[in-house]
Order: C-alpha cells, then sequence, then structure tokens
C-alpha cells in the first residue's frame, strides 16, 4: 500500500493539475484535515527537483491561508466549530498542551509548532480561540511553514534524483523513519 501511494503521488506530480492538489492539501491541512502536505510535496519534488521551490511556495500559501480559516475558526466559532473539529481527531490533549506551552513560550510555540510535523490545525484553532494577534500569527505561520517546506525543498532540488534513488530503495525505512518522527513530535506535544 506504502508503494501505491508513493507511485500515485509521483504521478500525480506529472500532472497539470498537481499544484492546484498541493495547495488544497496545504490547505485544509492547516484548518481541518490532518494529512500533511509534506506527503505531496516531497514526491512532487523528487519527480521535478527543478520545480521544488515553486512547490514550495505553493504548500506555503496553501498552508497560511488554511492557518487563516483555521485561525477563524478558533477565534469565531470555537464551540461550535472547533471544538468538533479537535473532538474528531482526539487533538483534546494536543490543544491542551499547546495552550500550557503558549501560555509558558508565547509566540514561539507557534514558531517551533509550526516547523514540526505535528497537526497544524492544533496550533491555528488554538491560536484564534485565545485571540492572539492576527497579523503576528500569519507571521509566524509564513516563517515557521515557509521554513519547514523551503527547506524540504532545498533538500529535494540539490539532492534530486540521488535522494529519489534512496528513497526508493528503502521505502519502508523512510516511511518508518517519517513516522517515528511524527510520533516523537506528538510525545513532545503531549508531554512538554
Amino acid at each position: 500500500m506504502l508503494r501505491k501511494l508513493y507511485d500515485w503521488a509521483i504521478a500525480l506530480a506529472g500532472r497539470p493539475s498537481a499544484p492546484l492538489w498541493l495547495f488544497g492539501v496545504a490547505f485544509a491541512e492547516a484548518s481541518f484535515f490532518p494529512v500533511p502536505p509534506d506527503l505531496l510535496l516531497l514526491p512532487m519534488g523528487l519527480a521535478q527537483p527543478r520545480r521544488a521551490w515553486r512547490f514550495a511556495a505553493i504548500t506555503t500559501a496553501g498552508s497560511v491561508l488554511g492557518g487563516g480559516l483555521g485561525y477563524l475558526i478558533g477565534y469565531t466559532l470555537f464551540n461550535q466549530l472547533a471544538l468538533p473539529i479537535l473532538r474528531l481527531y482526539h487533538y483534546e490533549a494536543g490543544f491542551a498542551a499547546f495552550q500550557a506551552g503558549f501560555a509558558h513560550w508565547g509566540a514561539g510555540v507557534i514558531l517551533i509548532q509550526g516547523l514540526l510535523p505535528v497537526p497544524y490545525p492544533i496550533v491555528t484553532l488554538a491560536s484564534g480561540a485565545a485571540k492572539f494577534n492576527f497579523g503576528a500569527f500569519i507571521g509566524l505561520s509564513i516563517i515557521s511553514r515557509g521554513g519547514r517546506f523551503f527547506l524540504e525543498a532545498a533538500l529535494l532540488r540539490y539532492l534530486g534524483e540521488p535522494a529519489r534513488q534512496f528513497i526508493e530503495k528503502r521505502l519502508t525505512l523512510v516511511a518508518a523513519s517519517a513516522a517515528a518522527l511524527i510520533i516523537a513530535a506528538f510525545l513532545l506535544l503531549k508531554f512538554a
């Protein structure tokens, strides 16, 4: 199944609609849907390393705009919409951890969470619910999400074909490592 998903994403990268898919996934992930856009960004960048910067820009734009929607939901419709989203994905503990981190570290937690492979709706919904300054939230989102996606693009752009060969030979190892990183990020979120 992992191989089929990878092959689908690589094939998608060659389609004219690929950037729209990437934008849509990044937008949805930042506001209400916990599928990281990296799952499309990485294979697309591997398939077309010369377009990696463009893909990173599209992902960043989608993520920041989607984050704005998540913020708006948290700000205006927390009990009606944000709380049910958090419950649907069992993010209550992550939300509580974000609130505690925000109380302790302030805006720094937005920067850190934006860089990590953790569900970004926790950050966007909580920032809106906390009525954090919207302009600062957008600026921090651009820095953290853009930093993450452009770092990935730089690796894809400059490692390109060798990275693709490595990943394709060791897809299970790479996927297991990514899963371990995500689990570690969740644990950090929960116990920080």
